[in-house]
């Protein structure tokens, strides 16, 4: 496994002309070697999918800089191990996981979670995780209530459909409740549709690899 240099050009090319997008790097199931070159380049977003593979791997690496984003299902009981490895966890979806995060997220310094996404079934797909689009107010108002940091809205929308409907969806949404909250969506096979629905975060891998 290595990085697709060329690819990564292309994408920075063109987040570089959409000031408003940045670029979170999927590193699930890459190694630590990919992980130094990708720093060594300048890059600091990373996104990973599993608690116990971003321990494991990033552990090891020491940087000031280094900004990590839980974007898979979390699991109440790994809830007070992933707010001291993730600075950002995009993938909150029940009230039971904002009841455990409250329990521990000012229990000490070692704390690293400041930032959540919420992360909404778009799709109303039974198999995928995510609130429901008609639980998302109260759901975010929740939140709020918990004093949670919510600095935005998160989806993955069906596979084999027009993904744009869905972007469109997430914009309606995020501006119903609240303007300034950024949206993450769009992965490798439709970034692209995502930054024209303004976006503000892409999570990119298997178009970074080879």
């Amino acid at each position: 496994m290595s990085i697709n240099l060329e690819e990564l050009k292309k994408i920075n090319d063109l987040l570089n002309q959409i000031t408003k997008t940045d670029l979170l790097i999927v590193t699930k199931n890459r190694n630590i070697s990919d992980i130094n070159q990708l720093i060594n380049l300048g890059y600091v977003n990373f996104g990973e999918n599993r608690v116990q593979e971003a321990k494991s791997k990033f552990q090891s690496i020491i940087t000031d800089n280094l900004n990590l984003h839980l974007i898979g299902p979390l699991q109440t009981n790994k809830v007070k191990e992933a707010l001291k490895i993730f600075n950002v966890i995009q993938s909150l979806d029940r009230i039971k996981l904002v009841d455990e995060i409250v329990k521990f997220k000012d229990s000490n310094d070692s704390i690293k979670t400041d930032k959540f996404f919420i992360q909404i079934n778009i799709g109303e797909e039974d198999q995928k995780s995510g609130v429901a689009i008609a639980d998302l107010n109260q759901f975010y108002n929740y939140c709020l209530l918990n004093k949670l940091n919510i600095v935005g809205l998160m989806c993955i929308p069906p596979v084999n459909k027009d993904p744009t409907i869905f972007f469109k969806k997430m914009m309606l949404l995020k501006n119903g409740i609240n303007k300034n909250l950024l949206l993450s969506m769009g992965m490798s096979n439709d970034y692209q549709e995502a930054i024209k629905c303004e976006s503000n975060l892409v999570r990119i891998g298997s178009k970074i690899f080879t």
